[in-house]
């Protein structure tokens, strides 16, 4: 597995360069937004680590720009009292966030849970999933688990791997409430820690691609107080 490590400051980068080499990594480290550009574009990567403190181009345009092209689990490493850039960050398309101080474990678990779905995604794209491939029908959506693919109208939707889980957990269960933390463990394969930027914010983006009006959902309901499910289509 080869990663990137976006990070200007040269202690952070090259200590988690470093630790990630004795864990049979292979990884590079770029020092500013346009160096990272310019790598992405002429490497392959399994997973970008991205701070998007950093000069010349913004890690928020690295990470758009890398979303234009490709699904590569990014994971952002963001200050301590940078929520709102966190939740802009998972609004562009970033799959998880590391705050700052941070532990190079927590790191490493991190890392190893994003690829661990991201090759679970690709296995499932090729057709060795060994879950119930048959589609199913939901209103104007349609959801296929054989090839990661949804219509709406008959109409493509572009899910990330995360976004395509939450569907198909409420399309599979239509009768059961979830609460976040379920949502959370389930489709992020980890322990929920209590924070609700992540599945907010995942949520949010989804109900944009597959509702008519985000704002008055029929798809995807809020149980106040509890969490979320299936809504009743008539």
């Amino acid at each position: 597995m080869k990663l990137l490590i976006v990070e200007d400051d040269p202690e952070i980068s090259e200590m988690l360069k470093d630790f990630l080499i004795t864990e049979n990594f292979e990884a590079d480290t770029a020092h500013d937004g346009a160096e990272a550009c310019s790598m992405f574009e002429s490497v392959s990567y399994d997973l970008v680590l991205l701070d998007l403190m950093i000069p010349k181009i913004s890690g928020m345009e690295v990470l758009q720009r890398i979303r234009r092209k490709s699904v590569v689990p990014v994971i952002i490493i963001s200050a301590k009292d940078s929520d709102s850039d966190k939740t802009l960050g998972l609004g562009l398309g970033a799959d998880d966030y590391i705050t700052k101080p941070f532990s190079v474990t927590e790191a490493l678990a991190r890392i190893k849970a994003n690829l661990r779905r991201s090759n679970q995604y690709a296995a499932a794209a090729l057709g060795r999933s060994e879950d119930n491939n048959s589609s199913i029908a939901y209103g104007e959506l349609v959801l296929n688990p054989d090839d990661y693919t949804v219509l709406k109208n008959g109409r493509s939707v572009e899910l990330t791997a995360k976004e395509f889980g939450i569907l198909k957990l409420l399309l599979q269960n239509p009768k059961k409430v979830y609460t976040k933390a379920q949502i959370y463990s389930l489709i992020w394969n980890d322990a929920y820690c209590g924070d609700e930027n992540a599945v907010n914010v995942h949520m949010s983006r989804l109900r944009t691609k597959i509702e008519d009006n985000p704002r008055t959902p029929k798809y995807i309901v809020t149980v106040w107080g509890i969490g979320y499910k299936l809504g009743e289509i008539k």
